[in-house]
């Protein structure tokens, strides 16, 4: 492969210097690129108006609360406040994976009983509120 990526390079290097590019649409101005060029046709227009009024996806903002745990957990000694931000982390997760219309989505009340179980390995602390954001 990597005798064929060497002819390559070198046929784009004697087309340019040949000058061959010089003559392309938009030679010398900026590339446009989108920065959703992986989101579906029918999304892009709405997310641009959204994007524009200084709103965000939910998939972005449950990525920034997920990074935000993760800071805030990384900082933690205490295995209960531990193991509660995991369940927090975990339901964030989940929820996040049915965003992005993973392979399956979880009720919330599944979510639950998982950040339940697992506050129960840590000693019975309360997460309530684990499985709601």
């Amino acid at each position: 492969m990597k005798l064929l990526d060497a002819l390559v390079e070198q046929r784009i290097a004697a087309a340019a210097a040949r000058g061959e590019f010089d003559d392309l649409p938009g030679t010398g101005a900026p590339l446009a690129l989108d920065d959703d060029a992986l989101v579906p046709q029918e999304v892009r227009v709405a997310n641009r108006i959204l994007k524009n009024a200084g709103f965000v996806p939910p998939a972005l903002e449950q990525l920034r609360a997920l990074r935000d745990l993760q800071t805030e957990l990384n900082a933690v000694s205490d295995q209960a406040t531990r193991c509660r931000l995991q369940a927090r982390m975990l339901a964030l997760d989940m929820a996040l994976e049915s965003l992005r219309g993973g392979p399956m989505v979880l009720p919330r009340e599944y979510c639950r009983r998982i950040a339940e179980r697992l506050s129960e390995r840590a000693g019975n602390v309360d997460v309530a509120g684990a499985g709601s954001q």
